[in-house]
């Protein structure tokens, strides 16, 4: 599994690696994590607004840290 952590490096970029990061610790599993702070690369994602979040390249949100619920469910249906 790849996920992308979108955004230049601000408080809620790193809240949202910290989410992240607690629901892999949570579900037992390993993944590929990249955090993205080329405002280029992040703008090839079609993301206006960090932080964003890219689970198997596809764009699950962004502008806004989601509840670690909310990443569970995502990273759960791309097993």
């Amino acid at each position: 599994m790849k996920i992308k952590i979108l955004g230049p490096g601000c408080k809620n970029c790193q809240k949202l690696e910290s989410e992240v990061s607690n629901v892999l610790k949570e579900l037992e599993l390993q993944a590929d994590v990249e955090k993205v702070e080329d405002m280029e690369k992040i703008m090839e994602h079609d993301v206006f607004m960090t932080p964003g979040l890219v689970i198997n390249d596809k764009v699950r949100v962004s502008g806004r840290v989601p509840k670690g619920e909310e990443i569970k469910k995502w990273i759960k249906e791309e097993q």
